[in-house]
């Protein structure tokens, strides 16, 4: 069994087996725990001796023993022996109750229960990739912008708030799930982007990541029909996916959107993606991800580069920033406004966030710049902003195309607009 195999495996089963645990303990993090063991003991074994039949089965039953060794440790009342002893010995137990979500809609049900109410946003965003989505603390912490240290804090202080309220982790009633919604649709956003273009390493996509928040997103759609963002959120995934294809060259070098070959891009999903926006859009008033979608889509219809309507963009991204104002709105529509109205209005645009605390260090920032002054004329500039973009940034296919946008023998080429 390859490494990949098994980590595919862990992907897919790991929110069945931490809803299995929960289901009998709202102990969240320890349960968390034992899932996160019963991953190391399979990390060790299923190597050596192959992937079991049921993988599921085995890691329920590996991490339910953690479980149990952890409550016997932490406590010696004789009802928890025997709460943990019945756990042990009820295969019943470990299945979704009459009333709960199908068995198969555990990822959807672990994300709304990870939208617990006794955390604030960040922490329930942040809470859930490490424990449903299976991100690292360094991939959540590139996520958010702030140093991994700080990340694995805030993730601890979760747990923590969670244990101090005595909070199970139960089924959210009609009357809860809008607020926790939004939360859960942010989750799964970071995660597709994670996954289409990855903070760190060694391959600018991870394709597996990208279709998992694709296919909990769909599988949420079908619970909530009627939800225009949960909807807009899968159109903007798949109007945005459809480009992957395209993004990188035969070496996996990134390809700027500017220079794709658009004869590339799924035109099935960007048929798809365009009819679910407009859907949402016909339905009522835009929320943030339609207008993220109509923004994709209006990027999908160009043929080319140069027939992109930014003066469309940059309307549509106004409009998102008077809604949901963010550095990442700010940079995009900086972008748009340095396309549709020249690099100098752009720039009066995206300067000022280099004024606030972490956009510094954000990568973006920089290569957003040195594009907008590439395009201004202003080379030497233009070439130093590429190389602090290169040097901050984790990924290594980014720090390729930055550092040849910086060589002055081939900063020559097409400059990006987006590099998504």
């Amino acid at each position: 069994m390859t490494r990949d195999a098994g980590e595919d495996v862990w992907r897919r089963e790991a929110p069945h087996v931490l809803a299995a645990l929960l289901r009998r303990s709202g102990d969240f993090e320890s349960c968390e725990d034992a899932v996160q063991e019963a991953l190391i003991a399979a990390s060790v074994q299923w190597p050596a001796e192959g992937m079991p039949d049921n993988p599921r089965g085995w890691l329920i039953r590996v991490a339910s023993r953690k479980l149990i060794d952890h409550q016997r440790s932490q406590t010696a009342r004789t009802r928890r022996e025997l709460e943990a002893a019945a756990y042990a010995s009820d295969p019943a137990g470990l299945e979704p109750a009459a009333d709960a979500l199908p068995h198969d809609d555990d990822t959807v049900q672990m994300l709304l229960l990870c939208a617990h109410p006794a955390l604030s946003e960040s922490s329930q965003v942040a809470l859930t990739l490490r424990a449903v989505a299976g991100l690292t603390t360094a991939q959540i912490a590139a996520g958010f912008l702030v140093p991994e240290a700080t990340m694995a804090q805030r993730i601890s202080r979760a747990k923590a708030t969670l244990r101090g309220a005595g909070a199970r982790f139960e089924a959210p009633t009609a009357a809860d799930l809008p607020g926790r919604l939004h939360a859960v649709r942010h989750v799964l956003y970071l995660t597709f982007n994670e996954g289409y273009a990855t903070s760190s390493g060694a391959n600018l996509i991870d394709t597996d990541l990208a279709i998992e928040a694709i296919r909990v997103t769909e599988r949420l759609h079908r619970a909530l029909p009627d939800d225009t963002e949960t909807a807009s959120l899968l159109a903007l995934m798949l109007l945005t996916h459809a480009r992957a294809p395209a993004r990188t060259d035969d070496r996996g070098d990134l390809v700027p959107l500017a220079e794709q070959d658009r004869s590339r891009w799924d035109r099935d999903l960007v048929a798809r993606g365009t009819t679910l926006v407009e859907q949402a859009l016909a339905a009522g008033p835009a929320g943030p991800f339609a207008l993220q979608a109509a923004i994709a889509a209006i990027h999908d219809e160009a043929t080319t580069s140069g027939a992109t309507d930014w003066l469309q963009i940059t309307v549509l991204y106004r409009m998102l920033d008077g809604l949901a104002p963010s550095p990442t709105v700010t940079l995009n529509l900086a972008i748009a406004v340095g396309m549709a109205h020249g690099p100098t209005a752009g720039l009066d645009l995206l300067d000022p966030l280099l004024e606030q605390e972490g956009q510094q260090r954000n990568h973006r920032v920089h290569a957003a710049r040195a594009h907008l002054l590439d395009l201004a004329g202003s080379t030497a500039a233009a070439q130093e902003e590429y190389r602090v973009a290169a040097r901050l940034t984790a990924s290594i296919p980014e720090q390729r195309y930055l550092n040849r946008r910086a060589n002055p023998r081939t900063a020559g080429r097409a400059p990006s607009q987006q590099n998504r």
